[in-house]
């Protein structure tokens, strides 16, 4: 057999102390097996596992389990800061708990992950040579991944490949709680090795957290980057996988209807709600581990979710010691911390709610009561000149409200938070104005919001997206293509689920006992019910109630969207009436409200078809008002969604 070939690396022994490589992709390459595909393999050959262990579970359950916790965990993590690492351990036994399967099963599946890995990897043979003539020239030589995988399993998998004795140590960021992306990975090897940067060699093939944050750090990197025709076929890979997921779990047709409102939460929002409060246990199970945060649900539509949330960790027994508590907060009351601030972000959202209104309209709004203010303030509102005219003499009486009303909040929310500075607001969405609002207000606390959906319906700046999270849906419009993007063409469904019948946040007032409270009365968890008088979200209380287990959670919630789907952008006359809804509150310090379906019905056709875009729920109005046309009309209003949702993805490509 000719002798391996080496790799000739920039500079020779005698210049390093240490050299370190990657492990995948540079010490193991990686064939054109995709990740999605190796998970989907490994969840597989674990539901056989778990089927001889006699617990039988469907292995799509396994599958959609392990994606959500995956997904979720990384994200609470970078929107978090980034810093540390996703356990695998962490990642299995959260989806092993919300089955109810033993925690001692993590062996098992760590063991089956270690056994996919080697049918997808092979030895970088000439990598190997050099490092082993360096380390016979007397230079340490360590492996250093950033991977959910602990230590112990890297060694197995380069032992199994290269044979033992190629490295002196390996180095996990899941056991060092330290990435090589953010540099305390490298920070750490250093001080473990007792080298210096200079006297230290880094391979890899990822430009950034190999090449550029070493060098950053002073060490001498090499790039080592794979060919672009693997990324290739990876990509296709990972489609031919999903595709075929897509095909072998097909979830059943529409189904009997449901009869009423609290039938129709219990069949089709209810699975839709448990599954949405269990993305809620698993990113905040990430961001428990990493310390420092508390979970805040905002009043109003935070309210019914903590409900739901409570509700599912009882019923399946979830742990998840963070403390939590409901929150009294509204865009009004972060619209006051950000003008106390003087963040230039309250322009656009003070600009959106009150055009057509006066500077006199808003100062009622902002300061919770009417002034004797000069006539030029029945002016119409421009935002620009806002802290102008609160600086005026004619201000000073607003100014001072909405400074003491901003005093109490930030009292109120210091008394729930505790010493916590990670608040993980929890609401229902879409554009995060009082995530925006709050982290330019009070930057003294690190916030970040997880809500149902996330999507830029304003147009406005999208800058604090970065912590906003949609545990459900994000994106810019509704997709024929996925089935939870129907909530955005009727996103008032939504809200109004969760929404007690409760006032929205305004004015704050100190107790006869020194605590802070609002106008909206008592909405502390357990201290009144908040699906009192709400149907759909007592059936969707009473679907989590009888719940089974997680397995069974999963499998509803994948049946429950496409029917949810189907009722809400091809509903039929009974729909529209089990989901029609009341007029809605503005909100934002006002009383007034809008109508989501109105009874004003015009004459005529062509009347008629133009008032359907003044409906906050389109298709609702097209199946109530056409009932002869509404198949033909439904069917071009989701081709024209259709056309549109392509070119988003065109867009995004290119």
């Amino acid at each position: 057999m000719p002798p391996t070939r080496s790799l000739d690396l920039d500079g020779s022994p005698d210049d390093f102390d240490l050299v370190t490589s990657d492990v995948f992709d540079t010490l193991l390459l990686r064939d054109h097996h995709s990740a999605r595909t190796r998970l989907v393999t490994g969840e597989r050959r674990f539901a056989r596992h778990l089927a001889e262990q006699g617990h039988p579970v469907d292995p799509e359950v396994l599958i959609r389990l392990r994606l959500l916790a995956e997904r979720l965990a990384y994200r609470a993590l970078n929107v978090g800061g980034g810093r540390g690492e996703v356990r695998f351990s962490d990642i299995t036994a959260r989806q092993l708990a919300v089955l109810g399967l033993p925690p001692a099963l993590v062996a098992a599946r760590l063991a089956i992950e270690i056994d996919t890995e080697k049918t997808a990897l092979t030895a970088n043979r000439p990598l190997a040579e050099t490092l082993r003539r360096w380390r016979r020239a007397g230079v340490r030589v360590a492996a250093v991944s950033d991977t959910a995988l602990p230590g112990a399993a890297l060694a197995q998998l380069i032992d199994h490949f290269h044979g033992p004795g190629l490295l002196d140590r390996v180095y996990s960021s899941a056991d060092m709680a330290a990435s090589k992306r953010q540099g305390e990975l490298f920070t750490a090897v250093l001080v473990a090795e007792g080298v210096t940067p200079a006297r230290t060699l880094h391979l890899g093939d990822d430009a950034h957290a190999d090449v550029q944050r070493p060098r950053r750090l002073g060490l001498t990197a090499r790039h080592l980057p794979r060919g672009r025709w693997r990324k290739a076929l990876t990509l296709a890979d990972a489609a031919r996988t999903e595709a075929w997921r897509h095909w072998s779990w097909r979830t059943p047709g529409r189904g009997a209807p449901p009869t009423d409102r609290q039938a129709f939460g219990q069949l089709l929002l209810g699975p839709v709600v448990a599954e949405f409060c269990l993305r809620i246990w698993l990113y905040a199970r990430e961001a428990e581990a990493m310390g420092d945060a508390v979970l805040l649900f905002c009043a109003r539509g935070g309210i019914g979710i903590r409900e739901a949330f409570e509700r599912l960790l009882t019923r399946l027994d979830l742990p998840l010691a963070m403390p939590r508590g409901n929150v009294l907060v509204s865009r009004l009351i972060a619209a006051r911390a950000a003008i106390v601030a003087r963040a230039p972000s309250v322009f656009d959202e003070l600009g959106r709610e009150f055009a057509g209104d006066s500077f006199a309209a808003v100062a009622a709004a902002l300061g919770g009561r009417s002034y004797d203010l000069p006539a030029d303030w029945q002016q119409p509102f421009d935002a620009a000149a806002w802290f102008a005219r609160l600086d005026s003499a004619d201000g000073a009486a607003v100014l001072a409200d909405i400074t003491a009303q901003n005093g109490l909040f930030v009292r109120h929310l210091h008394d729930i938070a505790g010493p916590a500075r990670r608040v993980i607001l929890c609401d229902t969405g879409l554009y995060g104005s009082t995530q925006r609002l709050l982290a330019d207000g009070l930057p003294e606390f690190s916030f970040e919001t997880i809500q149902f959906a996330r999507c830029n319906y304003k147009g406005l700046s999208e800058d604090h997206f970065p912590r906003v999270v949609g545990l459900v849906v994000e994106q810019d419009g509704y997709s024929p293509f996925r089935a939870e993007s129907a909530v955005l063409r009727y996103w008032h469904l939504i809200e109004s689920l969760f929404e007690p019948a409760v006032a929205s946040v305004r004015l704050f007032h100190v107790t006869p006992t020194g605590t802070v409270a609002a106008n909206c009365g008592e909405v502390g968890y357990g201290r009144f019910d908040p699906a009192a008088g709400n149907d759909l979200l007592t059936g969707a209380l009473r679907y989590i109630d009888g719940l089974a287990g997680g397995a069974d959670l999963v499998a509803d919630a994948a049946r429950a969207w496409p029917r949810l789907h189907r009722a809400i952008v091809w509903p039929r006359r009974t729909e529209v009436e089990l989901l029609g809804l009341g007029p809605r509150s503005r909100d934002f310090g006002r009383a007034s409200s809008v109508d989501v379906l109105g009874d004003q019905r015009p004459a005529g056709l062509i009347a008629r078809l133009r008032a359907v875009k003044g409906h906050l729920w389109r298709e609702g109005a097209i199946a109530r008002d056409f009932p002869g046309l509404a198949p033909v009309l439904l069917w071009l209003v989701e081709a024209a969604h259709g056309l549109r949702a392509l070119r988003r993805a065109a867009q995004r490509r290119s």
